[in-house]
């Protein structure tokens, strides 16, 4: 499908088919076309070029009550209290009233936000908002949950309140699509990831599919100077597989780290400014298909 806004094409000729059940991770940088996507989907509007398919229909409007959506940004009216909104958000999907006030206490516990219903949501921090962004979206007990960037600015105790909830009991009857660039987050959760650039599907697979065919550790090298022709020599030393460089970082998946190190410095002496050796982990694979490494969000102190 396609997707211009003016002359920039957000969405270009992308393509992907998001299997019913588990979560599904839409991986890539900003400005990869992750959001349009989930934006289109949310709003149940077609494309200017190509086709979408929801639930195997076309776009419509009805379709929207089988949808759950978190935006990048929160949602919510600072003037109205944790009661008002989830009851707003159960008329606006027509949640029958003695359903809606059992299904309000079963998430608000869910998410750790028992008891404060009658507080205001100007009251609440930035992670319990998030959490209520949650509560909300699942109120009326979607079959498919949009997740654009949920977790952005969360500190590690949110986000992973945040998941043990989202993957609850009622994983199993429902799609979770995630649209990120924490790449740790994503292999952590997904059960199947594609790979976004420039508005495109690039690569498709379960996180150790992907991660399969790569050397077994990671290498990152802080050397400032660096040339392609150093690159290109490194590139064909036995046990090496990609090489790539950003802003100075050389990034190698080898066979053997412990060799590969010291090889390393007799090459270059006094270049190096610094080593750090990983498992290779899902990032790798995305530098492998992508050519560049996503920026990861520091967690909130």
């Amino acid at each position: 499908m396609v997707r211009s806004y003016g002359e920039r094409r957000a969405l270009d000729g992308f393509s992907l088919s998001v299997p019913a059940g588990g979560v599904f991770g839409l991986l890539g940088p900003n400005g990869s076309g992750k959001s349009t996507f989930i934006t289109l989907l949310a709003a149940m509007e077609a494309p200017p070029e190509g086709r979408l398919a929801v639930f195997g229909e076309a776009p419509a409007p009805p379709l929207r009550a089988r949808v759950g959506t978190v935006f990048q940004e929160n949602a919510q009216d600072p003037l109205l209290s944790v009661r008002e909104t989830l009851g707003l958000a159960g008329r606006l999907f027509d949640v029958p009233r003695a359903t809606l006030a059992a299904r309000q206490a079963e998430l608000l516990v869910a998410f750790g936000l028992a008891g404060r219903e009658n507080d205001g949501v100007a009251s609440l921090s930035g992670g319990m908002r998030r959490r209520l962004e949650m509560v909300r979206a699942l109120l009326h007990d979607p079959e498919l949950v949009l997740l654009d960037e949920p977790t952005t600015g969360v500190d590690v105790d949110e986000r992973r309140a945040l998941w043990e909830a989202l993957l609850g009991p009622a994983r199993a009857r429902r799609t979770i699509l995630l649209a990120t660039n924490d790449l740790a987050e994503a292999d952590a959760v997904c059960d199947q990831v594609a790979f976004v650039s420039a508005g495109r599907v690039v690569a498709t697979g379960t996180p150790s599919e992907l991660k399969r065919g790569l050397r077994r550790e990671a290498v990152r090298v802080t050397w400032p100077g660096v040339t392609d022709e150093q690159l290109a020599t490194i590139a064909t030393w036995p046990g090496a597989g990609d090489v790539t460089r950003q802003d100075g970082v050389l990034h190698v998946t080898v066979d053997d780290a412990a060799a590969f190190v010291p090889r390393l410095f007799e090459f270059a002496p006094g270049a190096i400014r610094g080593v750090q050796i990983e498992q290779s982990t899902l990032e790798d694979a995305y530098v492998r298909y992508v050519g560049h490494r996503t920026r990861t969000p520091e967690p909130v102190a």
